[in-house]
């Protein structure tokens, strides 16, 4: 597995979480996969430090607790009024290593003056040490985790004696918003990617790039959001200086 020299590796932690599968959604209650989502891993490293200069790649997740289950009976906000009882089931007791890096962002050239590797890394190893810069959650506002630093493949974990792999079948990857669009056929489109994950030994599921999906469904067009002096004023939230370890 390739190790990019921007790079961070940190473990993530909660009591819950909630993946939820799209499937469970249509009668109101929710059924969360047993493994998170490329979607939601990308949401937690966001958490932790973004910026649209950058877009951030998830490379690799290792579980490192059994994966359980438990369903609440909750009552889901009604806007329309009307008082429901939903039933949710969430993963119990997780905690996962994650392995991201990031690559600057093409469709902001208005950007351009902030694109240094090195600012944006120590920042984001910073922001890791400090547990995220932003609340930090398993797929659901209601599955509170935490964040701290760790060495990617250290330490025991609950599949380190697997044997053979596990197989996932066909699961949804992520959304892809026309601001990170990499290929031609997808910009000023979003659009939705599916996969087929695999766990193998020691837990590790290696993930794949959005565009890499096989299977992909274009939702809507939609514009790219500019930044830049005046739109964005994080440009020049840090010096090289302050930015140094």
């Amino acid at each position: 597995m390739k190790r990019y020299r921007n790079t961070i590796e940190f473990e993530v932690y909660g009591k819950y979480a909630l993946f939820a599968d799209p499937v469970t959604r249509v009668g109101g209650e929710k059924t969360s996969y047993h493994i998170p989502t490329y979607e939601a891993l990308k949401g937690i490293v966001e958490s932790v430090y973004w910026k649209p200069t950058i877009i951030w790649y998830v490379d690799a997740v290792r579980i490192m607790k059994p994966i359980q289950t438990e369903t609440k009976g909750v009552r889901p906000i009604k806007y329309n009024g009307g008082n429901e009882l939903a039933y949710y089931t969430y993963l119990k007791d997780v905690s996962y290593q994650i392995r991201a890096h990031f690559e600057f962002n093409p469709n902001h050239p208005e950007l351009e003056e902030d694109r240094n590797e090195h600012k944006h890394h120590n920042i984001a190893n910073r922001m890791v040490r400090r547990g995220g810069r932003r609340d930090v959650f398993l797929g659901a506002r209601e599955c509170q985790a935490f964040v701290e630093p760790c060495v990617f493949d250290e330490g025991e974990g609950y599949y380190d004696d697997m044997q053979g792999e596990i197989s996932y079948g066909f699961m949804y990857h992520g959304i892809t918003y026309a601001d990170e669009a990499i290929l031609p056929e997808e910009k000023n489109k979003m659009t939705v990617h599916f996969w087929r994950p695999v766990m193998k030994k020691r837990g590790v599921i290696e993930l794949i790039r959005p565009e890499e999906c096989p299977d992909k469904r274009f939702i809507r067009e939609m514009g790219v959001k500019i930044f830049g002096e005046g739109r964005f004023s994080g440009l020049r939230e840090f010096t090289d200086e302050e930015a140094a370890d």
